[in-house]
């Protein structure tokens, strides 16, 4: 029975955050921020809990990355690449493909 309240109040925290626009808000403050100094794969290949993200988030200011939205950013990080999140599928190679 308690597995199924958390998953309706994800669902509804879910909704909240898309439905203000917080995720968008996110996305595009990721691009701003992010690919500045790296590419997003390195980003995307993460799963981290919310407080790590927002460890990583201080490590990136201190390093002199200038994050406008920094509380929609967190939001869109721990939503799509979360620790609860299935890890990304590897990446391969034309050379590793063809073994």
């Amino acid at each position: 029975m308690t597995g199924r309240v958390l998953l309706i109040a994800s669902v509804f925290a879910a909704n909240a955050l898309c439905a203000d626009g917080l995720l968008e808000r996110g996305e595009k403050e990721e691009a701003r921020s992010c690919v500045a100094c790296h590419s997003l794969r390195i980003v995307h290949s993460q799963r981290l809990a919310q407080s790590a993200w927002g460890r990583e988030l201080d490590k990136m200011a201190g390093w002199g990355t200038k994050i406008a939205d920094r509380e929609a950013l967190l939001a869109y990080l721990t939503a799509n690449f979360g620790n609860d999140k299935p890890a990304p599928a590897p990446v391969t190679t034309k050379d590793a493909a063809a073994r």
